[in-house]
């Protein structure tokens, strides 16, 4: 067998370990010929590939980012008239390149394309990515602990600061749409409010907070909240919250936006051996014949769900999540 491996959408650590489970499983294990296609899907619609051996699969376990290069090429988004000849395109060079088989790697975004090459006739395996950790049908995905590790190390290292100045330093952390950064960074950096998409909150309760631990001896918080929070202007929320915050308490407040350094870096432990496992399931699956399938993991235990199910769904943090209700137990502030 011959089977293809891309990376799609953004970077984030781990992503290296996968293509390394899923290269060497299938050439020292299987026996397979292994392409590399670079940039996502734009290396498949120019035939930009690189044939894989044992050799240059070694040494990249801890590495973060990708070997292979990634884009945010969506090839059935059409915006212009020539993108309709895209999915073709890819079609047309996956059987010139004689592939029996396409690992994808990504998001939400790639797993969604991956489902549509697969209704074409592609076999395609997904692997599924992201820090954000919302990728449906997944327990976890791998980056989202190594995330986990730098955004609680950041707000560890704020306390410090924010207890010296007697200030409310907010935190702006990823998570366009799910909290699970916000939330598990949060928690794990004990943080004293925490907003995130999934949970309405209500900008006088966070004063509120504020005020109530600085009435009870404390005059120092921490905030943390999610990039995708709702906000009544067009400032980031970290700007917006921690602005109102010093005009309706009088404390100073100030932010701090991680951005991209949360991306970055390499991957935990924890995150290498999640890649290695998915990924050498992915090549199982590939032997196997199981097309048109996500690998994952469920109960501590790695399977497959069908790609048709994962497609256009996000898996949100529900409002009843134990380190939600132990948070609150325990008077973090969800901002209600």
């Amino acid at each position: 067998m011959k089977i293809g491996i891309l990376s799609s959408g953004g970077d984030c650590p781990g992503i290296n370990a996968t293509i390394r489970g899923v290269g060497k499983s299938a050439i020292m294990h299987y026996g397979m010929e292994v392409t590399g296609i670079h940039n996502g899907f734009t290396g498949l619609l120019n035939k930009d590939i690189e044939a894989f051996s044992e050799r240059s699969l070694s040494g990249i376990l801890n590495l973060g980012g990708t070997i292979l290069g990634t884009s945010r090429e969506k090839p059935f988004k059409k915006m212009f008239e020539s993108d309709r000849n895209k999915p073709l395109i890819i079609r047309q060079n996956y059987i010139e390149l004689g592939l029996d088989c396409l690992v994808c790697i990504g998001g939400n975004g790639t797993q969604k394309t991956a489902n549509l090459l697969s209704e074409m006739g592609l076999n395609v395996v997904g692997v599924p990515k992201t820090i954000d950790n919302d990728v449906w049908g997944t327990d976890l995905t791998f980056g989202f602990d190594s995330a986990v590790n730098i955004a609680t190390e950041a707000i560890d290292r704020l306390h410090s600061t924010a207890s010296s100045h007697k200030r409310v330093m907010v935190v702006e952390v990823m998570g366009h749409r799910a909290g699970w950064l916000a939330l598990y960074a949060g928690m794990a950096g004990g943080a004293d409010i925490i907003l995130i998409p999934e949970i309405e909150y209500d900008i006088n309760k966070v004063h509120e907070a504020i005020l109530g631990r600085s009435a009870r001896g404390k005059p120092y918080s921490i905030v943390v909240v999610a990039e995708g929070i709702k906000v009544h202007d067009r400032r980031r929320p970290g700007d917006f919250i921690a602005r109102s915050i010093e005009e309706a308490t009088g404390i100073e407040a100030r932010e701090t936006v991680l951005g991209y350094i949360q991306r970055g870096g390499n991957p935990s432990p924890f995150d290498r051996n999640l890649a290695t496992r998915l990924g050498g399931h992915a090549t199982q699956l590939a032997v196997q014949r199981e097309y048109g399938r996500m690998v994952c993991l469920s109960g501590g235990a790695i399977g497959s769900v069908a790609l048709s199910e994962v497609a256009g769904k996000l898996k949100l943090v529900p409002p009843d999540h134990e380190l939600i209700v132990q948070g609150k137990r325990m008077g973090i502030s969800f901002g209600q």
